[in-house]
């Protein structure tokens, strides 16, 4: 069973000498004990926040998009910056999933259930702006390929609009399946370990009559892997297409054969960013250190500094070509000297600094495998890819050819409100599922612990002395 050896140098995954029945106790104490206070707090002002981002969304639907900041020369403002913002923190949950799934990396297995319910709350946010963002949202089902008996069929496959839809229904329908496909062990245990009848009846529905037989573990290992190669392709197809909204265009700082490799590194960069984010806080709050160690958290940074860097390159080659092709509208692109000295010019460096120049401190091995540190860069570098979106939007739309068309986007409250709400929305879910599912795979943790448990560890290490 030589793909079951782990070098002794390796550290171990699973800290503190536990024992499997340690692992159960651990993962399902978070669901059969009370909520906190800090739960309670974070949920009411989550809660509050989407309360507030759901009525300016009401406004928005009565009144018009003429609510929002947008003009004649800037058509797409926040809406589109924060819905290309949202898919792109989706992305972190199917790379840890599949991709690391099937490359066997074990390290995943403490990370990938809440990178994946993350990945499916924020698709649900990125949803919302494409459907108002269209103004008329009670005829939003035309952008759905129906039948031809409701009428003519709307649907225009060389819209944006529809590229979206496709993109955004699919990454949901094969995240939901693989994420809610590992849960059923977990829905077992929580099952088993019930106190009342009612959480029995509903975990006993949610766990699809699991019995942790051979043959239902080996239907899961297989299912498993093929819901890893299908979601493996999502990875690159859903964030190129959110590109292509771009990339088709004939716009200036648009139109550019690099935005697809380019979106997805920046998704994966700012999707391991928002899992830095949510875990850092989950570990301390579900007191989870044993199972989600610095370890974890340095291979993510690690991650974070190649996906920083691929999007570091393709910057540079941005500002280059923009440079090197000598248009003079190029100078008024979201990279380019314009830009850096423009009207905008805070928004510019926000993003340098946060994407390129913060992260960098990664390189640091004592930096990387500090909880604090790493937390503020994880919130730095959502931060810069937001403003990355921001710019490559509003920057490039804000300076037409004509100079008569130039002109400054400003958004109002109901811009910002609608942001918030959907922060609030994503809140609201995830401290929900945090309260209602094991935030770690037990089931799967259970396999690596006679691998990577510290006890095991210690053993090899005395061995080999």
């Amino acid at each position: 069973m030589s793909g079951h050896y782990e070098a002794p140098i390796r550290e171990p995954l699973i800290i503190g000498h536990k024992t499997y029945h340690d692992i159960t106790e651990d993962i399902a104490r978070p669901i059969e004990e009370r909520a906190g206070k800090l739960w309670w707090v974070s949920f009411w002002a989550a809660l509050v926040l989407f309360i507030y981002g759901f009525g300016c969304i009401a406004y928005t639907i009565g009144t018009g998009i003429g609510a929002w900041g947008l003009n004649r020369t800037i058509n797409w403002g926040w809406d589109i910056t924060n819905f290309v913002w949202w898919v792109g923190i989706g992305h972190a949950g199917t790379l840890i999933s599949a991709v690391l799934l099937l490359f066997r990396q074990r390290w995943r297995m403490s990370v990938n259930r809440s990178a994946e319910a993350m990945t499916i709350f924020a698709v649900v946010q990125a949803a919302i702006f494409p459907v108002i963002h269209m103004g008329r949202v009670w005829v939003g089902y035309w952008v759905f390929p129906l039948p031809n008996q409701f009428g003519s069929l709307w649907t225009n496959f060389n819209s944006p609009l529809l590229w979206d839809v496709f993109a955004i229904s699919t990454y949901f329908s094969v995240s939901t399946v693989f994420w809610f496909m590992g849960l059923i062990p977990d829905f077992a245990m929580i099952r088993d370990r019930a106190k009342t009848p009612w959480t029995k009846k509903i975990y006993t529905f949610l766990a699809f009559g699991w019995g942790g037989k051979a043959k239902h573990w080996q239907r899961f290992e297989e299912l498993s892997l093929v819901l890893a190669g299908l979601a493996t392709p999502l990875v690159f197809s859903v964030h190129t297409t959110v590109s292509f909204d771009f990339a088709t265009s004939v716009i200036k700082g648009w139109h550019s054969t690099i935005y697809p490799p380019y979106f997805v590194a920046g998704a994966i960069f700012s999707g391991f960013a928002m899992v830095q984010t949510l875990l850092l806080v989950a570990r301390k709050v579900a007191h989870l250190e044993e199972y989600i160690t610095i370890y974890h958290i340095e291979i993510m940074n690690i991650v974070i500094i190649v996906t920083g860097g691929m999007v570091t390159v393709a910057y540079a080659v941005e500002y280059f070509i923009g440079w090197y092709s000598g248009s003079r509208y190029e100078d008024f692109t979201y990279l380019s000297p314009g830009a850096a000295t423009g009207p905008y010019w805070w928004a510019f460096w926000a993003l340098i600094i946060c994407n390129l120049v913060v992260p960098a401190s990664f390189w640091f091995k004592k930096l990387r495998t500090n909880i604090i540190w790493t937390y503020i860069v994880a919130l730095i570098i959502n931060i810069g890819m937001w403003f990355e979106r921001f710019d490559i939007i509003v920057i490039n739309l804000s300076r037409d050819y004509l100079p008569g068309a130039w002109t400054m986007f400003k958004p109002t409250i109901i811009d910002v409100g609608v942001y918030l709400g959907t922060i609030g929305f994503f809140g609201v879910l995830f401290l929900l599922y945090a309260r209602t599912f094991p935030v770690i795979a037990q089931a799967e943790l259970k396999s690596i612990l006679k691998i990577s448990g510290e006890t095991y560890k210690a053993k090899e290490g005395d061995e080999h002395h």
